[in-house]
């Protein structure tokens, strides 16, 4: 296994909720829209738990086609269960597209990086968390850079 898909991996090992909620997912969703506020992005975020959508938010200068993008991402990390950014690395270490390699429609799934699995520990995947706008692997780092800063005060919470 290349050294990116054991990071991605580890990633989605270490970035788990203990619990998650509603008000969580606003949170997070607005830590997101700060983040990318930060870097001078546009995106279009989303984050959906047991196939409701808890936040959704389109900033100033995306695209209508961002929320396709959203659409069609989440629908691979429901699926797979795994961030779509290792999706698509798997399936081009493997010399094939994930469309070529699984049979999924590139019309409702996409391989391209910015959703990552909302996972509660102990319980798996329960939801995703995704953006669009920025280069896929910035879509991508966007989402772990603020899971890791999230969960990090989380767990200083807990020990103070």
């Amino acid at each position: 296994m290349s050294e990116l898909l054991h990071t991605l991996l580890e990633q989605e090992s270490r970035l788990q909720f203990t619990w998650f909620s509603h008000d969580r997912a606003w949170d997070l969703g607005c830590a997101l829209k700060a983040a990318a506020e930060e870097r001078g992005a546009s995106v279009a975020i989303d984050i959906t738990m047991n196939g409701l959508t808890l936040f959704s938010f389109v900033m100033s200068g995306a695209r209508g086609d961002n929320l396709e993008w959203v659409r069609r991402k989440k629908n691979s990390v429901d699926r797979y269960h795994h961030s779509t950014w290792y999706l698509g690395n798997y399936y081009k270490a493997k010399g094939k597209s994930m469309y070529d390699g699984s049979g999924v429609d590139p019309k409702d799934f996409a391989s391209h990086g910015g959703s990552f699995p909302l996972i509660i520990r102990d319980v798996g995947v329960v939801g995703s968390i995704t953006v669009s706008g920025l280069p896929q692997e910035q879509d991508h780092q966007l989402i772990v850079d603020v899971l890791f800063e999230f969960l990090d005060e989380d767990e200083k919470a807990l020990t103070d």
